[in-house]
């Protein structure tokens, strides 16, 4: 959860109650109804069971998710599956997590940039997420699907454009307390974790670390080049405001 002061809840249910971000909440909705029906959700009774579903399961994955050794391979099929792969998941837990990161993050981000302006960042930054991954798999069969590579952007875009907004954290080594923590200690401490995680990863791309730091990356340098100058004019009236407070 984020927020500035005491009614944070208050001011974050108002915030998207006048703020309803159409392209992160049509984003959701579109990732989970894809979902919904394909063979990976296995409530299409069409996909049958079994080994057939995971037949299905596979097929699907190679078909829609970005596999390296195609996408290098000049295929143009194969060149827009980083995006198509972005609204493919491989499971539950991997939908509901991404779109809680969505949801949380990326109204923000949005009303800041635009509509147009965000939707093309989110494409786009999504995109080099993926294909940075594959850059560093280009010999893998694997299939690598999912929408975390466009997320990790959005947060790199939000530590960037509200720095001070406080983030609500569980940490499993703080016994999952939650603790507030401003964006610039908690977003960081996360890209740490995507950094060890990466250095750490087996051969095959099983969870894509290296896609998160690329997106993250990607998100703050987007935001860095396009939004530095409008954060510092915002920056002035609120540092003389304070100073003309001061007793």
């Amino acid at each position: 959860m984020i927020g500035n002061g005491r009614s944070a809840i208050d001011r974050l249910t108002a915030f998207l109650r006048g703020h309803p971000a159409p392209v992160t909440y049509g984003i959701i909705t579109v990732c989970c109804v894809v979902f919904v029906l394909s063979p990976a959700s296995g409530l299409n009774p069409g996909y049958g069971t079994g080994d057939r579903l995971l037949a299905a399961q596979s097929a699907y994955f190679e078909r829609w998710g970005v596999v390296p050794e195609e996408l290098f391979g000049g295929s143009a099929r194969a060149l827009l599956t980083p995006l198509t792969a972005l609204f493919v998941h491989g499971s539950w837990l991997h939908l509901l997590g991404n779109m809680l990161f969505l949801y949380v993050f990326g109204a923000m981000v949005e009303e800041h940039m635009g509509r147009l302006s965000y939707a093309l960042f989110y494409g786009v930054s999504g995109y080099v997420a993926l294909l940075g991954y594959a850059l560093a798999h280009t010999d893998s069969d694997q299939s690598l699907v999912g929408a975390s590579g466009a997320i990790s952007a959005v947060l790199g875009a939000f530590l960037f454009l509200f720095p001070e907004a406080r983030v609500t954290s569980l940490f499993p080594f703080l016994l999952f307390l939650p603790l507030r923590f401003p964006a610039w200690v908690v977003l960081p401490f996360w890209v740490a974790l995507q950094w060890v995680a990466a250095g750490q990863e087996s051969q095959g791309p099983g969870v894509a670390y290296l896609a998160h730091l690329v997106g993250f990356s990607a998100g703050f340098l987007w935001a860095w080049v396009r939004y530095r100058d409008r954060a510092r004019v915002e920056a002035k009236p609120a540092t003389a405001t304070e100073g003309d407070s001061q007793p």
